[in-house]
């Protein structure tokens, strides 16, 4: 039985693995459950930064990722603009990135226009649309917004819109939100809007994976929570989905609970697998030592 075990071919453990991945989806989609989320004191403190502003309040949402970022950060993004409609906030988009307008728009039908039309365009939300130049863009619009915002992403002109009536920068944000894949995301946000202008207004942000060790040194002072990829994601869509969501959320709403299934199985047979070959190792180097 040892030497199978130490012998086996690999394809079985490909195959495990295979299963350990479509097993959970097929069973997610099936029945709709879960695993349950416990979130941790980061994406606690994004909820509570986000639910305990008035209703009403301003919040700018910088989307600065794109297509291949989607995976992790897609299911944040829908969860940040469902939080803000339930509290009624005024959202006001961009982005940094070139595709960073698709991803506001694809998040604007996917909740706003589906699920909150009562909400009118110009009046509760705005799609301002990307601006070339990095972080320069951050250190234009943290003191004068139209200067480089003279129309929003439809081509209106920003004198016309009813909600940037009266706002000339950033400064009159109550809350920034930051969805990031890298550069510029939300360190630049940090650096160059939030800790010049810390008594103006905080920032919460979420980020890939490997994005989230570089932005640690920033917490709690600077960036007070953090989303850090599908995990986190997935703990702060709980917490919206218990107090918003009612008994059967839409799946889009609990995607990222969804996505964690499969990475939790996954992660627990490859832990399995790396006991395995050190029992074997430790087994093996013992028979060699008592010959």
């Amino acid at each position: 039985m040892f030497d199978f075990i130490k012998n086996i071919d690999r394809r079985w453990i490909f195959l495990l693995m295979l299963i350990a991945v479509a097993g959970p989806i097929y069973i997610i989609g099936k029945t709709g459950q879960t695993f349950p989320e416990k979130a941790l004191r980061l994406s606690q403190a994004v909820f509570d930064k986000i639910d305990g502003l008035p209703d009403g309040s301003k919040i700018l949402l910088a989307f600065d990722f794109d297509p291949g970022s989607e995976g992790e950060l897609g299911p944040m993004a829908t969860a940040f603009t469902r939080h803000c409609c339930e509290k009624n906030h005024k959202m006001y988009y961009l982005a940094l990135w070139p595709l960073g307008r698709q991803m506001i728009d694809d998040n604007i039908k996917k909740v706003i226009t589906s699920d909150f039309p009562e909400m009118v365009y110009g009046e509760d939300y705005v799609n301002l649309g990307f601006k070339a130049g990095q972080e320069g863009v951050i250190k234009v619009v943290v003191s004068d917004i139209k200067q480089l915002y003279t129309t929003d992403a439809r081509g209106t002109s920003i004198t016309q819109i009813a909600m940037m009536d009266g706002i000339e920068s950033i400064q009159q944000m109550d809350l920034i939100i930051n969805v990031s894949a890298g550069y510029p995301g939300t360190k630049e946000w940090v650096q160059y809007a939030v800790t010049p202008y810390s008594d103006k207004f905080e920032i919460v942000a979420g980020c890939t994976g490997v994005q989230a060790p570089l932005l640690y040194p920033y917490i709690p002072n600077q960036l007070p929570g953090l989303l850090a990829a599908i995990k986190g994601a997935s703990e702060y869509e709980s917490l919206v989905m218990k107090k918003y969501g009612g008994e059967s959320p839409a799946g889009k709403y609990i995607e990222a609970q969804r996505r964690m299934g499969p990475q939790l199985v996954a992660h627990v047979l490859m832990v399995l697998l790396i006991i395995a070959g050190n029992v074997i190792f430790f087994i093996e180097r013992k028979r060699e030592a008592g010959r």
